[in-house]
């Protein structure tokens, strides 16, 4: 099995490899900068490994850096205005391909575009496998199979801790800034709209007594769940607070200023938790629960597991949500030893 990191020289993309290496799994450094591939290896202990450079207006460099791997992990963002092009790439390569995004919109139009491609090539397209989109796809289907027909699933996002973001976050987050200020995509009666008010503005958290005000958040299993339920309204949210810090100016200067991303004892402290709130159409409600440490570390593991799991045991071809891809239970099982824990409030039946 050999697996090419894109982005391999950044912060994402080194814990990528370094996952890549634990699990014993060939890796290929591939990036825009030869300099900043070596030193990437050298930093993860890598200095053996291939690295092939290739730009992304580049498609057959692309192309040549994908050839004669078994999967694609895309860490290199901003993914809104990059992304599209390494997909491209891995489908003309023959590569399943999975990405580290969290960027709803270029979710959403990868979805849009490559699905005939994907299938075409008889390859696997699972974007934004990260510690957010895919457990809570996954949680969204164990209760939809709880619940039955299914009216409305609300998700809310809260991370506690963690130090500040990598600079390759920041950076999609100036790109992305107006969509996450509009609140993105919420999923009405079988269409995405923008722009639409949330319908939650406080949400009581697990081990909390007073409800945490919310809003609207661009999150990515706005656009996957609907994949695969079929529901009426699909919306994200995220602690009211972070709406000041969106505010703060933020110029690549200052971004490339910054620690290249948080130090390990950062981000060993950070805890996070995702909270479905499900609706079915009879009225009964359910609460799925998944909470743990370390973001950007989960979502190395996520990724490296979700590329593994495509090539081991190859899913349909085409562009896929998570739970599309993978066995729900099975893949959120596997992540507890790696600090992850996942439970169901509600009616058994």
């Amino acid at each position: 099995m050999k697996i090419a990191v894109y982005g391999a020289s950044g912060y994402q993309g080194k814990l990528v490899l370094t996952e890549l290496a634990r699990r014993g799994i060939e890796s290929v450094l591939a990036g825009r900068s030869l300099a900043r591939l070596d030193k990437a290896a050298s930093t993860v202990g890598l200095s053996d490994a291939e690295r092939r450079v290739a730009d992304t207006d580049d498609h057959e460099a692309l192309v040549n850096a994908f050839l004669d791997c078994d999967g694609v992990i895309n860490c290199a963002g901003p993914f809104t205005s990059s992304g599209e092009a390494v997909v491209r790439a891995a489908i003309a390569a023959g590569s399943h391909y999975v990405d580290t995004s969290g960027e709803q919109l270029y979710v959403k139009k990868i979805f849009d575009t490559f699905g005939t491609a994907a299938e075409s090539a008889g390859v696997s397209v699972v974007p934004a496998t990260n510690d957010g989109c895919l457990p809570v796809d996954l949680m969204a289907q164990i209760l939809a199979d709880r619940l039955g027909p299914v009216e409305e699933i609300v998700t809310t996002h809260m991370v506690v801790g963690g130090g500040a973001m990598s600079r390759g976050s920041l950076r999609s987050l100036v790109e992305t800034i107006d969509a996450i200020k509009a609140g993105g995509f919420a999923y009405y009666d079988g269409d995405w709209r923008s722009g639409m008010p949330a319908r939650h503005t406080a949400i009581t958290l697990p081990g909390h007594s007073e409800a945490t005000p919310v809003m609207a958040f661009p999150v990515s299993e706005v656009v996957t769940i609907p994949r695969h339920i079929r529901l009426r309204h699909v919306e994200g949210l995220t602690e009211a607070a972070l709406g000041d810090q969106l505010n703060a100016p933020l110029t690549p200067e200052i971004i490339e200023s910054l620690p290249e991303g948080p130090d390990e004892d950062s981000r060993r402290a950070q805890r996070f938790t995702y909270v479905l709130d499900a609706v079915s159409t009879d009225g009964r409600r359910v609460r799925g629960i998944v909470q743990g440490p370390d973001t950007y570390g989960t979502t190395a593991v996520i990724a490296v597991e979700s590329a593994r799991r495509l090539i081991a045991d190859p899913a349909k071809p085409g562009v896929l949500a998570p739970a599309q891809a993978f066995q729900p239970i099975a893949f959120l099982d596997f992540l507890i030893p790696h600090g992850i824990q996942w439970n169901v409030e509600g009616p058994s039946v």
